[in-house]
């Protein structure tokens, strides 16, 4: 038998008041507790229509594929003539590591959960929560910044445009705006699954690169004097050719934001048709799918950047991509006018806005994703973070902070945009290493402890040489940890059951007692002799009204992870030295014995009454007992948690301490 040890609190339900219609319009699809969203990389429903791995992969290449938009700039600014040859070492990390690990995190976490959840089951209790806030801050400076550099590189497209209107010069902060305020207004509204627009997208955005690269290569060819000037000068600056392949190892961090993207190719898995054989737990085709996604947008995105890498830092002069410069955040851009028209070149900007805002569309669905996922389970958000609503009204307002402070400037913001990629990388090259080890798979752990202590180089020297970077994802750290367990303790009165259950020799020890008041002692499970109880038992009757011959129940509660705030409590009835128990595993005491309490009144109509003796030990020390490790003051917390639970007083049950 099995109920709701508490029916959830439904905030979305009509209120008296003018603000009634506006409360239920932001909490509109609260009910859904899994954390889905309206967006691009939602975790699909079941019932969801499902795709081939080309189409999904195009809606991973909104964002990883728009990164084209600005890449090559960013790459000329920070390694200068030797790009290309970074870009080389950076395509070898993608293939040679990256595509490695996500292929197996794909196979590990193919509901979508991406490597955070792998780290989560590898590393539990307190210390594993803290890591996946962490987690989830440098997750949230990789989206947040992929929604604001994105707008940003799209405005400058806008702006920068010769047949744009005057009145936009200058007014880069103002678009940014409108087009962050646009992308809220989209998932304000409803934004359903899109992946009909994402191919068109991809396709229109790819076919135009194409033809940017062979015509920009033919020109290459036809003028072999700029490829001469191109190597004298880099000869020229850093001499040695050896000492050119190690510089480039140095400065190819700086280049990390071409690899975006991964992340995004795992949490879109849902959304792969799988094969009539597949099973939720093993779905064979749906993780062969993902991988040729995955492999797919690698090897596209690769080849992009080491022709793009080259024919920017070839064709275009220096100047052109200082602040001001016509290159400045849209080399491409500037190529596509310079030998294709302007015609050519306005069609290329308008579908590179039209992907690059997209792309903040993936972002947004990424955080709507990921934030329900973790910290409502965790007790560490309110309730209303599990809508979809006023999550957007909050990442927006955060998306603008964050365009003024960088005044929406798209090389000001690589250093943040590289710091949370990269993070993200390295914890899934850290998790599937660690994954190997634990099942002893002895080469693979060393391989991708290799590939790990790469990725962990490439993390530090970013944040040495852009350090803005972690100090952005140390705010949005700081600010998810604070909030998070300021809401715990301020939800640590709460129900954490989602249900209860009652097996058949627990349910046969009530039914001896369904004549009058059901008399429960609790009990720790630390003291399990027969002294233990039958003392329990006598100080329980000397306090209160039980008969000396009454057949009480002991409850135990088996605290096993106390970091845990939403769990089902399965009740199991046991007998031990001739004493009937009823055993429940939970992370916190008072409220898993406050659960059951409730459950035994709905099933058997009866009023529990539970004995408990005073706890011994400082109030303080208690207090911190109880919110890290489930314990502490159990018998006053238990009785506020049933007092937050059920206000009426004469159908709550009954507290006695002695």
């Amino acid at each position: 038998m099995t109920t709701l040890s508490r029916p959830p609190a439904d905030l979305s339900a009509p209120r008296r008041g003018g603000m009634a219609s506006l409360r239920r319009w932001l909490l509109f699809g609260l009910q859904d507790s899994k954390g889905s969203h309206q967006g691009p990389g939602a975790v699909s429903d079941t019932h969801l229509k499902k795709h081939s791995w080309w189409q999904v992969m195009c809606l991973t290449g909104v964002d990883y594929f728009s990164s084209l938009g600005y890449a090559p700039a960013i790459a000329v600014v920070a390694a200068g003539v030797i790009s290309p040859i970074a870009s080389l070492v950076l395509v070898g990390l993608t293939l040679l590591g990256a595509l490695p690990v996500y292929h197996r995190v794909a196979g590990e976490s193919h509901r979508g959960e991406g490597s955070i959840a792998m780290l989560e089951r590898l590393l539990p209790r307190w210390g594993g929560k803290l890591l996946v806030l962490v987690l989830l801050g440098f997750a949230a400076t990789d989206f947040m910044i992929t929604m604001t550099l994105s707008a940003a590189d799209a405005t400058a497209h806008m702006i920068q445009n010769p047949v744009a209107p005057g009145w936009l010069q200058g007014q880069n902060v103002a678009v940014t705006l409108f087009l962050l305020a646009l992308l809220a207004a989209v998932f304000l509204r409803g934004f359903k699954e899109a992946i009909g627009v994402a191919v068109a997208l991809v396709v229109l955005y790819l076919g135009l690169n194409a033809v940017l690269v062979v015509v920009t290569m033919a020109e290459v060819v036809a003028h072999p004097t700029a490829v001469t000037d191109w190597w004298t000068a880099l000869s020229t600056s850093h001499g040695n050719p050896l000492m050119v392949v190690a510089i480039a190892l140095v400065v190819f961090p700086k280049l990390a934001l071409g690899m975006s993207g991964f992340e995004t190719g795992v949490a879109v898995m849902p959304q792969i048709k799988g094969a009539p054989g597949d099973t939720e737990d093993n779905p064979v085709a749906r993780i062969k799918g993902a991988r040729r996604l995955l492999t797919s947008a690698a090897v596209i995105m690769s080849s992009f950047l080491l022709a793009t890498s080259f024919i920017t830092v070839v064709l275009i002069p220096e100047q052109e991509f200082q602040p001001g410069g016509q290159a400045n955040g849209r080399a491409l851009a500037f190529l596509a006018h310079e030998y294709l028209g302007v015609g050519f070149g306005t069609v290329y900007d308008l579908s590179t806005i039209a992907i690059l805002w997209f792309a903040g569309a993936s972002a947004m669905a990424g955080l709507l994703n990921l934030v329900p996922r973790y910290l409502p389970r965790y007790g560490m958000a309110p309730g209303w973070a599990r809508a979809v609503r006023p999550l957007v009204l909050v990442f927006t307002l955060i998306g603008f902070l964050i365009t003024f402070l960088f005044n929406a400037d798209v090389d000001a913001q690589g250093g943040a945009y590289a710091t949370g990629v990269l993070v993200l990388m390295t914890s899934a090259a850290v998790a599937v290493t660690l994954s190997a080890r634990r099942l002893r798979q002895r080469k693979r752990t060393v391989g991708f402890g290799i590939i790990a202590l790469v990725f962990i180089y490439t993390t530090i020297a970013n944040i040495f040489e852009r350090p803005e970077g972690i100090r952005i994802a140390a705010i949005f750290i700081v600010g998810i940890i604070v909030i998070s367990l300021l809401s715990r303790i301020r939800r640590s009165f709460e129900l954490h059951a989602t249900h209860v259950h009652l097996d058949r020799q627990a349910l046969e020890f009530m039914s001896t007692n369904l004549s009058g008041p059901i008399a429960l002692i609790a009990h720790e499970p630390l003291r399990l002799t027969a002294e233990a109880y039958r003392d329990k038992l006598t100080s329980a009757i000397e306090v209160s009204h039980i008969p000396v011959d009454y057949q009480a129940l002991f409850l135990e509660v088996i605290v096993d992870d106390s970091s845990d705030f939403e769990t089902a409590l399965e009740v199991h009835g046991v007998v031990r030295h001739g004493h009937q128990i009823l055993e429940v595993h939970g992370p916190v005491v008072p409220n898993t014995i406050a659960s059951v309490l409730l459950h035994i009144r709905d099933v058997t109509g009866l009023m529990p009454h539970i004995y408990f003796r005073w706890t011994e030990g400082n109030p303080v020390i208690n207090l911190l007992r109880f919110l890290f490790l489930g314990e502490g003051e159990i018998a006053p917390v238990t009785r506020e948690v049933l007092r937050e639970a059920e206000p009426d007083v004469s159908r709550r049950p009954w507290v006695h301490v002695g």
